[in-house]
């Protein structure tokens, strides 16, 4: 990780980039063709988040894991364990780089992670960003 200056207005970008991005992405329908699009748009809008954590502490991240962990340190309550975004991160990892194609439970499991993890993730960092 490369360190710099804490910057409190690319992370509210961030943060808003991935609001219109997961509620692009929720729009979508839910079928064969879009399963993988849906899960690696879920991914993305969690991991921005968690990039958005790391620029408001002026840390620049090299990978996608270090922007998940800052998620699951969060202390905030969910109805889901934030830890799940891990096997999200996984999951679209699978998708990428081995072609796996996510059935359809699998795609609404990661669309249930949007109520139960990512929103009151991003109604918290929200908060931090006020």
């Amino acid at each position: 990780m490369r360190y710099k200056r804490p910057d409190r207005k690319n992370a509210l970008s961030i943060v808003d980039a991935a609001e219109r991005d997961m509620k692009f992405t929720l729009s979508m329908k839910i079928n064969n063709d879009s399963a993988s699009t849906i899960v690696r748009n879920i991914y993305e809008c969690f991991r921005m988040i968690g990039d958005a954590l790391l620029v408001l502490k002026g840390i620049e991240s090299e990978d996608h894991v270090a922007p998940i962990k800052e998620l699951t340190e969060q202390k905030i309550k969910t109805s889901r364990s934030i830890n799940l975004v891990d096997n999200l991160r996984r999951l679209r990892h699978n998708i990428n780089y081995y072609g796996y194609k996510p059935n359809l439970e699998e795609v609404k499991d990661a669309i249930s992670m949007v109520d139960n993890v990512f929103q009151p993730l991003l109604n918290s960092i929200k908060e931090k960003l006020k």
